[in-house]
């Protein structure tokens, strides 16, 4: 019987994870993750106590944190598919195997929202990309396109700049809307160029991949964009089915509503990170919520022990 189980391996869970131990909670830290969506990062540079580094090295620093209490925090790599609650207790199905906790921090986050165009299945990782650290590489000296307008979205040109001949960020608003610094550094890209109230309908290809893309509008006398690769970033979906099974309160978005504690409607069951109904999604604000959420797991499990 653990005091409480934390779904998910990304900053949040090991922010989450950290301070449960620290509190004293026997602890066990599920997910086939590690590190979450953030070690696809090769720039962090709004992390309080860091100047600059990369996610990875950022995952690695509070992992490596949450291992320091090793007397409490336990880690399993695999994938939780089911949880259920039995009066005072959850009940979580890790592969094969069930484990027993008087709590639960949820914190999966979220994964990619696909762009739903034909072309996008048959070129996906032939020129169609969710990951621009991870495949700007293959596109050096070459055409490339970002379809979103974020911040994600501008990291994500930025990267493909330092690799790429010619870098295109279409975006269906009318402006894009990254973080100030990585907006002035789009801006002073010079291989860089925005396209605004614009969307992609189509891509096309051939044996060996992509070669262009079809407007919705024409750009520059055509509607049809010569590229080599597409990379989308188009926002995310929350990772809430098991949290939805379990009754717990979801928004119109999927996400997970709680408090500013962290709580949810279910006694005992708190979610921090991306997966919540936040509206500002940071690393940093993700591990502040899992703290809390380790906090008020640690005041629950209290008083749990009291009766």
């Amino acid at each position: 019987m653990y005091d409480t189980i934390i779904i998910g391996t990304g900053v949040t869970g090991y922010g989450a994870a950290m301070y449960a131990g620290r509190l004293g909670l026997k602890t066990l830290l599920v997910g086939d993750t590690p590190g979450g969506t953030i070690i696809l990062t090769d720039r962090v540079e709004n992390y309080p106590g860091f100047v600059r580094l990369t996610g990875q090295e950022l995952a690695d620093n509070l992992r490596k944190h949450a291992e320091d209490y090793k007397d409490f925090v336990s880690f399993k790599e695999n994938k939780a598919t089911k949880i259920e609650k039995k009066g005072d207790k959850f009940i979580v199905h890790i592969g094969n195997e069930k484990a027993e906790s008087h709590t639960v921090i949820f914190a999966t986050g979220t994964k990619w929202r696909e762009l739903n165009v034909p072309g996008h299945d048959e070129f996906m990782n032939k020129g169609v990309h969710y990951c621009a650290l991870c495949d700007a590489f293959f596109y050096r000296k070459k055409t490339v396109a970002v379809i979103g307008g974020s911040d994600s979205s501008a990291k994500d040109a930025l990267v493909l700049t330092e690799h790429a001949e010619k870098v295109y960020i279409i975006y269906r608003g009318e402006k894009i809307h990254p973080e100030l610094p990585n907006m002035k550094r789009v801006e002073a890209a010079k291989n860089l160029e925005i396209i605004n109230f614009t969307n992609i309908t189509e891509i096309k290809g051939n044996e060996t991949g992509v070669t262009s893309v079809i407007l919705d509008k024409d750009y520059k006398g055509s509607r049809e964009l010569r590229l080599d690769g597409v990379f989308i970033a188009i926002g995310h979906i929350a990772l809430s089915d098991l949290a939805k099974e379990l009754g717990v309160s979801l928004n119109q978005k999927g996400e997970i509503i709680i408090n500013r504690k962290s709580e949810t409607n279910i006694p005992g069951f708190y979610a921090a990170g991306d997966v919540c109904d936040t509206n500002f999604k940071q690393a940093i604000t993700g591990v502040s919520e899992g703290v809390l959420a380790a906090y008020s797991a640690y005041e629950y499990v209290g008083n749990l022990k009291t009766k």
